[in-house]
């Protein structure tokens, strides 16, 4: 029983870390605030504690850490591979600010991070999409990362059949 217990508290101070890894994105985008000022922010001030009266939950520090540093270290592969996955006509710099910070996150999980499975992948940024968003930006974030794992994670799901996705 320990194992499982341990086992579903790093799911839950790993999905706390990619809650704030999403923020601390969507803060940088919004304030230009440098990465290594955003992510001590986030360890000394956010992460584990009250802040206006919410209680954070404690995150796995290091990987919210990896997730926030890659996601600016790998943008520039990142971006095109995101905007390929949008709806025609539509570029990731045209799409709101948390819901890029978002699928910029998730792409780098799927992209670098082979040792999370896609699904559980999908599964984490589909349901931030539903803590930020109530209209259809949910089902965007699972369309889109779905399209996006079968291409770059084809040894876990296969491309889509015609007329899929």
């Amino acid at each position: 029983m320990a194992s499982k217990a341990k086992s579903t508290d790093r799911a839950a101070t790993r999905s706390a870390a990619r809650l704030a890894a999403v923020q601390a994105l969507y803060q940088m985008d919004m304030t230009g605030i440098d990465l290594n000022d955003v992510v001590a922010e986030f360890q000394m001030h956010r992460l584990g504690q009250e802040v206006e009266g919410e209680r954070y939950h404690a995150a796995e520090a290091e990987f919210f850490h990896d997730l926030v540093d890659g996601v600016v270290r790998e943008q520039r592969r990142l971006d095109p591979m995101l905007d390929q996955q949008l709806a025609e006509g539509w570029r990731l710099n045209r799409v709101d600010s948390i819901l890029r910070a978002l699928l910029r996150s998730a792409a780098f999980e799927l992209y670098i991070r082979d040792d999370v499975p896609a699904r559980v992948v999908i599964n984490e940024y589909v349901d931030i999409a539903h803590a930020f968003f109530s209209g259809e930006e949910p089902k965007v974030v699972n369309g889109v990362l779905d399209r996006l794992a079968r291409k770059v994670r084809t040894e876990e799901l296969p491309p889509a059949a015609i007329g899929e996705g």
